[in-house]
């Protein structure tokens, strides 16, 4: 496959994870080096998730109320009563920032970013039931370019996520490359076409997604009548720089929503 890079990717070296790890497992780490994800399973108690998806849902219902209000319904690539994007739920909710910082977020971050790190997005992702639409294939930092590129999504299933009601598919390998040129449609960016060597990430409540910002991946419709909820968290090196169109370099350290999860090797949640 010939891929074109960013214009703004022009120096990346992929530097493999190596243990010992806090958190993961050696099986764990190679195919996080070698495909840019893996799945943790059980790791989140069901009445952690309960109480979160608890706070989010309201914050997610506000935002599908408001699309209903607006022209067309919609607004970027959120769509009423398809996907919606509630942002930052850590700004309204103690539940959900103190989630964020779960030994289990702050341990896959010393495994997988190194001694410091930052929360650096956040925002719940629901697909309502029969959305027909997928959401195509994107690196996360194909949306805005973030120095270091390598950061870290964590892909927290609210409910169950089936091949049937849109969980997140990938395509290992690719994050190697770094940042891979991306195009405009009409929902939203997308890098790659088509579906071969393709991988269905199914996971329950409780299990985490784990991959890279540089894994290309997408999510298909919701066949269903259940609604897909989920919530993810973005976590980056201290340091990190938001790349602006007028090459501005944004430091990433918000207090209020980009605050320290780790920080010389500590947890500080």
């Amino acid at each position: 496959m010939t891929l074109k890079k960013h214009a703004l990717n022009k120096d990346f070296i992929w530097q493999n994870t190596n243990g010992p790890f806090v958190l993961i497992s050696d099986q764990q780490a190679q195919q996080w080096n070698q495909s840019g994800f893996f799945v943790l399973e059980d790791v989140l108690p069901a009445d952690l998730i309960t109480s979160v998806k608890a706070a989010i849902d309201p914050m997610e219902a506000k935002t599908n109320a408001f699309l209903r209000t607006i022209e067309d319904k919609r607004k970027f690539i959120a769509r009423a009563d398809e996907i919606t994007f509630a942002l930052h739920p850590v700004l309204k909710s103690e539940t959900v920032k103190d989630f964020s910082m779960h030994p289990v977020f702050a341990g896959l971050c010393l495994d997988l970013l190194g001694p410091t790190s930052r929360l650096y997005w956040d925002q719940a992702v629901y697909k309502k039931p029969y959305c027909p639409e997928e959401f195509p294939w994107h690196q996360d930092n194909g949306y805005n370019f973030v120095s270091p590129q390598d950061y870290l999504t964590c892909w927290v299933p609210l409910v169950d996520a089936t091949v049937e009601n849109g969980c997140p598919w990938v395509m290992p390998g690719i994050h190697k490359t770094g940042t891979i040129e991306h195009w405009q449609t009409d929902l939203g960016w997308q890098c790659l076409k088509g579906m071969v060597d393709a991988v269905p990430v199914e996971a329950k409540a409780g299990d985490i997604i784990v991959f890279s910002s540089l894994t290309p991946h997408r999510t298909g419709p919701n066949q269903t009548d259940i609604e897909r909820k989920s919530y993810i968290l973005q976590y980056s090196h201290d340091g990190s720089v938001m790349h602006t169109d007028d090459d501005q370099q944004v430091p990433q350290d918000n207090p209020d929503r980009q605050f320290l999860v780790t920080e010389n090797g500590t947890q500080l949640g």
